[in-house]
């Protein structure tokens, strides 16, 4: 069935253009680096910190109490800079697909399987958010790329390290809570190293995620300004 003819022979009003991506797209790389930078750091701190509980373990008189008041300290805040870097690069990252996710729906407005509000309790609500922001993330992918390929290597790839990262990660942080003898805070501390490196790996992929995504948004914005281009706006 056809679209009825416009009202008064007047042709449809041109989609609205799309809004600028890179901005974004930048802020959320940067906070990505600096948790990847932070990450790096607070694993060596970890590292530091566990011969240090060794060393105490096999001979508590041969550590100054100042160096293990330092080390209690210096790990403690780690553990705060690394949680508030975390938190600003999430922050970054939903920002950036919000906009992205905006700009889908001009280019594809009935390619999503998800509202809006899933954007962000697509995340946090059990069970769901093992596919929920997977889906979002692939109907934008879908409604940006301009060519036929639906090659989505990168970003099963991304999903993955992310799942595996959060779940030993959310490991980590418990055996951290329940560890009350020596030897157990120095396990969770080496472990700590093994969730860093995993969130690293899911961090690096997800800068290419987003590199991926703005470029394609970014083509799109390019071609609007150059009718006769496939892929350009109607200039009406």
């Amino acid at each position: 069935m056809y679209p009825p003819p416009p009202a008064h022979g007047y042709p449809p009003p041109p989609p609205p253009p799309l809004r600028p991506v890179r901005g974004l797209a930048i802020f959320a790389v940067v906070m990505l680096v600096c948790y990847s930078l932070v990450g790096v750091i607070a694993a060596v701190i970890d590292l530091w910190y566990a011969d240090l509980i060794d060393r105490i373990m096999a001979d508590v008189d041969s550590v100054p109490e100042s160096e293990i008041n330092a080390g209690d300290l210096v790990y403690g805040l780690s553990g705060i800079l690394e949680t508030g870097v975390y938190v600003g690069a999430i922050v970054a990252f939903l920002i950036w697909l919000f906009r992205v996710r905006a700009n889908a729906e001009i280019l594809a407005p009935h390619g999503h399987r998800n509202a809006k509000p899933w954007l962000v309790f697509g995340w946090i609500i059990p069970i769901i958010s093992f596919w929920i922001p997977k889906q979002i993330v692939n109907d934008i992918w879908d409604a940006s790329r301009r060519t036929p390929s639906r090659s989505r290597g990168l970003f099963n790839a991304w999903w993955a390290a992310w799942l595996v990262g959060s779940w030993v990660s959310n490991v980590g942080a418990r055996l951290l809570f329940r560890a009350d003898e020596p030897e157990q805070v120095a396990a969770a501390a080496s472990f700590d190293v093994v969730c860093i490196g995993l969130m690293l790996g899911a961090a690096v992929l997800a800068i290419l995620v987003i590199q991926r995504i703005t470029g394609a948004q970014e083509e799109h914005r390019s071609a609007a300004f150059a009718p006769g281009l496939p892929g350009a706006y109607p200039a009406y």
